[in-house]
């Protein structure tokens, strides 16, 4: 953050909580049933997919635009809320940067970096941005070795503590150390990736899509516990069970993130300022690493430079200039609403093939998890307003076997249990999956399916796969270019 037409075209070439979570089970059995935790690595495609992914439609881009229904105030700021979404952040600013509180620890440098594909708001680009950020400034991080240039923006989890006791949080990749803008931080070390990776106690998440985000905030609770009890004797003989993911603050369901565990954009935003960028926040104020706090700002720099840094880094922006239209309390709300304001992804449109996918996709029960669409109630943003979103989700979570678990715990999403991630923009995405561990979407499919170990159970989608295998090839090839498609 302060960061088809014909689908069987070809496509151009081929970071979430770092708090620590509240589940402190000790002992050498729960540090054994760790080693069941999958690292990231090539999938390996099982059944008898005969259908090929054509590959991401290529640009333009059929997302990343404001709602054209804004009102003329709203769409007076957008201007400045992109600006907010895309600029860098620094450890400590100068006479042309005001962006201040990089670090300590840190997974990128702006929102845009990671949320870049296939424009700004999306998710991970096909070519890694960590690589032109890691490094910058002088600093001496090292890339840990999961990270590639071709590969996904993806933030690293250790599911266990060395005591065997529950961890989950993101451990930042990178830290301030020897940059130039802080020229008192020299000691700090990076964690220690491949000791993590020898134990097989590292997980992966990539980033997720922000598109049509403000639709999802808007869908009533009411209407996700009803979906959620529908159809109930067909989900049943497909396996299908689910269940919504709650705050511990308030009850309500949450929705935002891979589990399910956010229930505001606002919130999501405090939680990535710090978690990803290391920008302390009005919801997060302190450092994400204080043991170092005295090699931040203040310290010597240069004449005309931001002078302090105080905490939090990010505060009410009361006295920016012009105060016009975008005098907000700070970052977090900028962000909340250049979100809120992105409309959902535009699908092509539909050909013969897309029309019998999307049939296919309802009759072997993919809507069943995908639930193709809510609509919003009464907002006071009018273009929210009683909008059908067709989001391809049921925003509850669902237990996906051993073949997806990573062991970590939200809210109260197990350990093998995500979130059904929304469909709609996958036709242009490069990534798939919690961990992007895959490009190919055909790949993403079977990776569905995963029979119990002992340790997780059956992943509710077994069936579901089994159905999509037994389709002909020509059903089979239809139902992919229909998710291209969206």
């Amino acid at each position: 953050m302060r960061r088809t037409e014909d689908i069987s075209m070809q496509a151009h070439s081929r970071f979430s909580s770092r708090r620590r979570l509240p589940f402190f089970l000790a002992g050498a059995l729960l540090l054994v049933a760790s080693l069941t935790v999958l690292m990231w690595r090539p999938p390996v495609v099982h059944g008898s997919a005969l259908a090929v992914d054509p590959g991401p439609r290529p640009l333009p881009a059929a997302a990343g635009s404001f709602y054209s229904a804004l009102n003329s105030n709203q769409k007076a700021i957008g201007t400045r809320l992109t600006q907010i979404f895309t600029e860098v952040n620094f450890v400590a600013g100068g006479p042309l940067v005001k962006t201040v509180g990089l670090g300590p620890r840190f997974n990128s440098n702006s929102c845009s970096s990671c949320h870049a594909y296939p424009a700004v708001g999306g998710s991970s680009p096909p070519n890694n941005p960590l690589f032109g950020i890691y490094q910058l400034m002088g600093a001496t991080n090292s890339m840990p070795s999961f990270i590639t240039s071709t590969g996904p923006v993806i933030v690293a989890r250790f599911p266990l503590k060395s005591d065997g006791s529950r961890d989950g949080g993101v451990h930042q990749m990178f830290t301030i150390s020897n940059r130039t803008d802080a020229p008192g931080c020299t000691t700090m070390v990076q964690p220690d990736f491949a000791s993590a990776q020898a134990s097989n106690n590292i997980i992966f998440r990539q980033t997720t899509p922000t598109y049509g985000t403000g639709l999802m905030e808007l869908i009533q609770e009411s209407d996700i516990v009803a979906n959620m009890n529908s159809n109930l004797s067909l989900k049943q003989s497909l396996g299908i069970t689910g269940h919504a993911n709650y705050s511990d603050d308030d009850g309500t369901i949450t929705r935002f993130g891979w589990k399910a565990q956010n229930k505001s954009l606002l919130y999501f935003s405090g939680e990535a300022y710090t978690v990803e960028e290391g920008v302390s926040d009005e919801a997060f104020p302190s450092e994400n690493d204080e043991s170092i706090a005295s090699c931040l700002p203040p310290f010597p720099v240069p004449p005309g430079t931001n002078k302090t840094k105080g905490v939090p880094d990010d505060r009410n922006d009361t006295g920016e200039a012009p105060k016009a239209p975008v005098n907000f309390p700070g970052d977090l709300e900028r962000f909340s609403l250049f979100m809120r304001f992105l409309a959902p992804p535009t699908p092509a449109a539909p050909t013969p093939s897309t029309t019998n996918g999307q049939t296919q996709f309802n009759n072997i029960g993919c809507n069943m998890c995908h639930t193709t669409s809510f609509t919003t109630p009464s907002s006071s943003i009018a273009a929210l307003s009683k909008v059908q979103a067709n989001l391809f989700s049921d925003l509850v979570v669902h237990h996906m076997g051993p073949g997806l678990a990573d062991n970590v715990l939200q809210g109260n999403a197990g350990p093998d249990e995500f979130r059904t991630a929304p469909l709609w923009g996958v036709g242009q995405r490069f990534f798939f999956l919690h961990d992007g561990r895959t490009t190919d979407i055909v790949q993403a499919i079977e990776n569905h399916r995963s029979f119990s170990n002992g340790t997780y159970p059956d992943s509710e989608a077994n069936t579901v796969i089994n159905n999509f295998d037994a389709l002909t090839q020509t059903n089979q090839q239809d139902l992919v270019n229909f998710l291209r498609s969206l």
